[in-house]
C-alpha cells in the first residue's frame, strides 16, 4: 500500500467512528530509514485529529479508540504513529 492510499483508509476509518472536525496526516518515515529495524512496507505516521469527541475523552481511552480503529493497519502497515489530539 502507498502512502496516498494509506491516509485516505485512516481517514475513512476514523471518520467513520469518531465525530472529527480535521485529521491531518504526516509520513515521517523518511526520518527513520537507517534505523536498524527499518521496514521499507511499514510507515512512520503523524496524525493530528482535531475532534471535540477524543478531547472530552481521557488521552489514554482516546489513544485506545485510535488503535482500535486502525488495528489492520497498525498489523500490515503502521511500524509508528504518533497521536496529536487538538
Amino acid at each position: 500500500m502507498n502512502i496516498n492510499d494509506l491516509s485516505d483508509t485512516i481517514k475513512k476509518k476514523i471518520s467513520n467512528v469518531v465525530n472529527i472536525d480535521e485529521i491531518l496526516i504526516e509520513d515521517k518515515t523518511y526520518l527513520h530509514l537507517k534505523h536498524k529495524n527499518f521496514q521499507k512496507n511499514k510507515f512512520h505516521l503523524k496524525i493530528f485529529i482535531k475532534s471535540n469527541e477524543l478531547s472530552n475523552m481521557s488521552k489514554i481511552s482516546s489513544t485506545k479508540k485510535i488503535y482500535s480503529i486502525l488495528s489492520f493497519e497498525l498489523k500490515n502497515y503502521i511500524h509508528s504513529i504518533q497521536i496529536i489530539l487538538k
